[in-house]
């Protein structure tokens, strides 16, 4: 960044983060973000924290993003109006971990923190030891870790077939893209495969490591895919119809 534009920045610091509009009755919350990258003013929503994110260019003005964001107060409403109802991890709601549904039991006087059984109607149950306070933390960080070694045995298990080799997984909680591949050899998920079906889980995998050969989506890329994952397109087809939905576990 230039010093011209880290100056123009600094006289920033004192303006809002937040901003207001009021559209049919109801007010929402616009997060502001400047870019410097940025040209124009642009709008998005975050499903997965369920906020509507306003970017600014470096020179725009409050001014401008006020009125930009309310002169789009219908967009942002239908938007927000179509996320699907969030699903905290609370006693009682249900989880499809890897792809079947999990209902949650707080056994506050149990020992242990999360594990999986069988419950008394045949139906498999997800149990959370400790305080009420503590049980979505404890089932995030139970979920996350369930999603590395699922990922971790994928991705190795693809890189495999593939002749290539893995450097190291991370999971994260990505909310624009479900993996990504480092020129380096890392591999990076969304924890939130985990409530997929394996299949879905195993394609991501297959995925990724096939960037290990093609870093790109080239007809090559998609060959390598296929030669380890015939059943990609099916993977594919289920993250379009559902990979929205599963933003909804978790939020409050």
């Amino acid at each position: 960044m230039t010093l011209a534009l880290r100056a123009l920045f600094s006289r920033r610091t004192s303006e809002p983060s937040v901003i207001t509009v009021a559209f049919d009755g109801e007010v929402y919350l616009v997060q502001l973000r400047r870019n410097r990258l940025a040209r124009r003013y642009t709008l998005r929503i975050h499903s997965a924290r369920r906020e509507v994110v306003l970017t600014m260019p470096p020179r725009g003005s409050l001014k401008q993003a006020r009125e930009f964001a309310e002169k789009h107060g219908a967009w942002m409403a239908a938007r927000l109006q179509r996320l699907p109802e969030p699903l905290p991890f609370t006693d009682g709601k249900m989880l499809p971990l890897r792809g079947v549904d999990h209902r949650i039991v707080h056994r506050p006087n149990a020992r242990g923190t999360v594990w999986t059984e069988v419950g008394e109607d045949g139906a498999p149950v997800l149990c959370v030891a400790g305080a009420a306070p503590h049980v979505a933390r404890r089932i995030r960080d139970y979920l996350k870790r369930e999603a590395k070694r699922d990922l971790e045995a994928a991705s190795k298990a693809a890189a495999l077939k593939l002749g290539v080799t893995v450097k190291r997984v991370s999971i994260r909680d990505q909310t624009s893209r479900w993996g990504s591949c480092s020129t380096t050899g890392v591999l990076s998920y969304s924890w939130r495969l985990i409530l997929t079906p394996p299949f879905v889980l195993d394609y991501l995998a297959a995925h990724e490591a096939a960037h290990l050969v093609e870093m790109n989506h080239s007809r090559a890329f998609w060959r390598q895919v296929e030669r380890i994952c015939p059943d990609f397109k099916r993977a594919k087809a289920w993250l379009d119809a559902h990979g929205a939905d599963l933003h909804r576990y978790g939020a409050e």
